[in-house]
């Protein structure tokens, strides 16, 4: 918005007044999920880095059943809401293959399942991505809950969140490049290295239920929160604000995601920014029919 005024020795002078709210991050989600061909995954990625989006996401599923009894968590339906046949590109493939025709654009995992993985694999290809990066890749993880994927898989759905913070710690030993000992009920390793050591890699984690604010606490640098409402989010971050006092963890080092469908437009952001996120991950299909347009007027309208 610009406004124009004169003085009185004919001098002109602008004023400039943004309505876009600075100390915000913008991303979009999910890059990697029924996308018709590599050329349109990584056009979207080459697009948000030209308009200055911050990050880019990836959701993950190896497998779509034809039908299952697993109620997802955040949709009253309890099912996921897309075909079996939509595509899912594997996220650190996908992740690795838009690194390679970007520069500045950071990537995001919102999420990988790690308790239905293999830790010694993730903590090499999360390493190796953040390596052919340049240091831009953030790893996203979360606990799972779909049981019939888990069975696909041959990994026990029982226990997978004592599995999941076990796996959380013992990749990050991993990542420190010093020898690696690990001895648990799920993992025994010893006397071993694995470089590359990632030069920084976040690890940010989903959800909102049982104890994601204790494992947030204690082993994560993020939080990719599933808040449907601006209204929502203090009530959550005092929780996780208690958790880390009761890690003796500084909260401010937490970064906090919040999914967003652009309604509200700047204001909403002034509202999401007071009351805590740190990045605002838009769905594409919010953006409309055509999401590159959505991208450009969301871009206009209030990134900075």
């Amino acid at each position: 918005m610009w406004f124009y005024f004169v003085r009185g020795d004919g001098v002109q002078y602008v004023i400039v007044i943004s309505l876009q709210v600075p100390h915000m991050k913008f991303a979009l989600v999910p890059v990697n999920v029924g996308v018709q061909s590599a050329e349109q995954m990584l056009g979207i990625a080459r697009a948000a880095e030209e308009l200055n989006f911050e990050s880019v996401w990836t959701f993950e599923h190896v497998i779509v059943p034809m039908d299952y009894d697993s109620k997802y968590p955040y949709n009253p339906t309890g099912k996921m809401g897309i075909p079996p046949e939509t595509n899912f590109v594997d996220p650190l493939v996908g992740i690795a293959a838009m690194a390679a025709v970007t520069e500045r654009l950071k990537f995001g995992t919102g999420v990988n399942i790690l308790s239905q993985a293999n830790p010694l694999y993730v903590a090499k290809q999360a390493a190796s991505l953040d390596f052919v990066s340049g240091g831009r890749f953030m790893l996203g993880v979360g606990i799972g809950w779909l049981r019939e994927e888990f069975r696909a898989a041959g990994v026990p759905f029982e226990r997978r969140g004592a599995r999941f913070d076990d796996y959380v710690e013992a990749m990050r030993k991993i990542w420190s490049g010093e020898v690696v000992e690990h001895q648990s009920d799920f993992l025994d390793w010893t006397g071993f290295k694995s470089y590359p050591v990632p030069r920084q890699l976040p690890v940010v984690m989903g959800g909102d239920k049982g104890k994601i604010f204790e494992r947030i606490a204690k082993h994560g640098d993020g939080w990719f929160a599933p808040i449907q409402d601006v209204e929502d989010l203090p009530p959550a971050l005092d929780r996780l604000r208690a958790a880390c006092d009761a890690q003796k963890r500084d909260f401010s080092d937490i970064e906090i995601s919040c999914m967003w469908t652009t309604q509200g437009g700047a204001d909403a952001v002034a509202r999401y920014a007071e009351a805590g996120a740190h990045r605002l991950i838009v769905p594409l299909q919010a953006l409309g029919d055509d999401p590159l347009a959505g991208m450009q007027r969301l871009s206009a309208d209030v990134i900075v």
